[in-house]
């Protein structure tokens, strides 16, 4: 058997472990550790292989970044600004029919640009949005729907933790992820306002008009919102804004990971005087950021286990050079990639579909030659474009029937609206990203404008 042959095999006998309900983590792990020992015949290479692996993963700077944007995103979600966004949003758009259903969207995406979490930005907004929706006569699916979709805008609008993860396993850089997601994002969330509205026109009924808000009130409640603003800029701007100009070129005023640690205590301070963030909560916060770290580092060790073997059959490369060699269209290529991913998202996280699959697409990414509507890219230039089309993917399968998590979360907090209401009102959403994916893919320089002009 080739090292390619296995390798199949192998993948193969993983997926279906994972389909039967295998962690991830222990599937990807014991894979690979089996894999490596049938390859290399020895039993001592794979323990030999943990032991040096575990401490190469677990050591590297970069991963640091993972615990402390998830617990800024903790200490966002107690101190109150989810429902700071959310009534300032409604005060400018809910006199609009389906416009709590916008405000809803809208912040969803200001959450999420201090969460950095579709779940907890799902499950946040929910608790804020859902029961204002149903006391204001929204139809039961809409409200669901809109905010299922809306939570996945905490893993693309950047600061996102499956976007750090990408840039690690392809070797990019972390910042320039960062840039490349924030018109993808804006997009995003325009998509979903446009949905909206078009949903309402065709069923007025499903997001009735409010009263007007006066002017006064609008503005009063639209400075409340401030430090949403003032830590995303703090963050973003001070990893990717032209602080200092010096003859070795632009330099940022601090790294993702000191800018991770920035947002989270200035999130923390803001958590503490706002009253929002107590003692309690502040444990609370520190326990689930650790867990949730927990479970991340598990699953990338598993994936680096696997990536291993995958390394000692060289399979990816030999499936890269032969795609290559059979010369099918690169557009071709990425369609059967982006299909996978949304069949995966019917069964898998968006953490695993990425630690899974990037091994094995990215290397075929990197191979070919892309030139779409005249718009030739370089081979980061094709990493990051094709970092983000997965990452939109990989977000749809977050809210795709069946096990759309996203769904689950928020059905969860009102049990008395059937699920089969939910999966209905939330289709228009999946349909809308479905379309800003065909024009990405069918124009890069939309993903890859602004990385050109920053750097």
């Amino acid at each position: 058997m080739t090292g390619l042959e296995l390798a199949i095999a192998a993948f193969a006998l993983m997926l279906v472990a994972i389909f039967f309900r295998a962690p991830i983590g222990v599937a990807m792990g014991i894979t690979g550790f089996v894999g490596t020992w049938y390859y290399l015949g020895n039993p001592n290479a794979p323990l030999s292989l943990m032991k040096s692996l575990t401490y190469e993963t677990f050591s590297s700077y970069s991963l640091s970044i993972v615990p402390l944007f998830l617990l800024m995103g903790q200490f966002a979600t107690k101190s109150g600004m989810s429902a700071a966004l959310f009534k300032a949003a409604s005060d400018w758009l809910g006199h609009r029919r389906g416009g709590v259903a916008m405000a809803a969207v809208g912040a969803c995406a200001g959450f999420g640009a201090v969460c950095g979490s579709s779940l907890a930005t799902a499950s946040t907004m929910g608790q804020v949005a859902l029961p204002e929706m149903r006391k204001r006569g929204y139809a039961d699916s809409l409200s669901t729907g809109v905010l299922a979709a809306g939570g996945t805008l905490g893993i693309l609008i950047p600061p996102s933790i499956i976007l750090v993860i990408y840039a690690i396993l392809a070797e990019q850089n972390i910042v320039k992820m960062f840039i490349a997601a924030l018109v993808p994002g804006i997009l995003a969330a325009l998509g979903y306002m446009l949905t909206v509205a078009i949903y309402c026109w065709f069923k007025p009924d499903a997001g009735p008009a409010l009263d007007r808000v006066p002017m006064g009130r609008r503005i009063r409640d639209l400075g409340q919102i401030w430090p949403v603003v003032v830590i995303f800029g703090l963050v973003m701007g001070g990893i990717a804004a032209d602080w200092n100009w010096t003859q070795e070129g632009v330099q940022a005023l601090f790294t993702p990971t000191e800018g991770a640690a920035v947002g989270a205590v200035a999130t923390g301070i803001y958590g503490v005087f706002s009253g929002g963030l107590t003692w309690r909560g502040f444990l609370d916060s520190v326990l689930s950021a650790a867990s949730s770290t927990a479970m991340i580092f598990f699953i990338v060790l598993g994936a680096h286990m696997f990536n291993s073997f995958l390394a000692f059959t060289n399979a990816p490369q030999q499936l890269a050079d032969w795609i290559s060699g059979q010369g099918f269209a690169p557009l071709l290529v990425l369609t059967i990639m982006l299909a996978t991913y949304l069949v995966f998202g019917c069964v898998m996280d968006s953490l695993s579909m990425i630690l899974l699959t990037i091994p094995i697409f990215f290397p075929i990414v990197q191979a070919l030659d892309w030139e779409i509507l005249g718009y030739a890219m370089n081979q980061e230039q094709s990493a990051i474009w094709f970092g983000i089309l997965a990452l939109i993917v990989v977000e749809v399968g977050l809210i795709t029937p069946p096990v759309g998590i996203n769904l689950f979360i928020i059905n969860s907090m009102a049990r008395d609206i059937p699920i089969a209401r939910t999966y209905a009102g939330v289709a228009p959403f999946v349909a809308s990203d479905l379309i800003r994916v065909v024009v990405l893919v069918a124009f890069p320089g939309i993903t890859l404008w602004l990385v050109g002009v920053m750097f």
